[in-house]
């Protein structure tokens, strides 16, 4: 079954109005931002839309353009990053998950077969990325607080 409101493959060119990154609450600094690091590259390169324009400085100097509406970084407990998933299905939410064994291994190949051989509900997440309508994402993601 394909999990994704979008599928895995498509670059979407719609304009989500929220992202936010969740992650697991009991990670320490160094994985955490590991972990948003790789989630939010991901979400970029799915959803193009969402970098701005170019910055350009006083000398004319252009750099790459950052996301506009911002990425609030949240944490939340190992069952409610379970829950925020299957809510994320629910409502046809784009989501981008990143699984423990994603800080397990070092080679992209042994990640994605062990992440193969596992059901949704058994995936133990360390973060995820929550991407669609304002209103949504918001009541999806309340009752998170401010990771750190």
């Amino acid at each position: 079954m394909n999990m994704s409101s979008i599928p895995i493959n498509e670059i979407t060119s719609r304009q989500p109005e929220r992202c936010v990154i969740v992650l697991n609450e009991d990670l320490p600094a160094g994985k955490a931002v590991n972990a948003a690091a790789v989630i939010a590259l991901t979400v970029g390169q799915r959803h193009p839309v969402l970098v701005g324009p170019p910055l350009i400085d006083a000398e004319q100097c252009e750099y790459p353009g950052l996301i506009p509406i911002g990425i609030p970084v949240l944490a939340a407990s190992a069952d409610e990053l379970k829950k925020l998933l299957e809510s994320c299905r629910r409502l046809a939410l784009d989501k981008v998950i990143f699984p423990v064994e994603g800080q397990e291994t070092t080679r992209y190949e042994e990640f994605t077969a062990m992440v193969q051989t596992q059901r949704a509900e058994q995936l133990q997440l360390l973060g995820m990325a929550i991407i669609g309508g304002k209103k949504d994402v918001r009541k999806l993601t309340a009752q998170c607080k401010l990771f750190g």
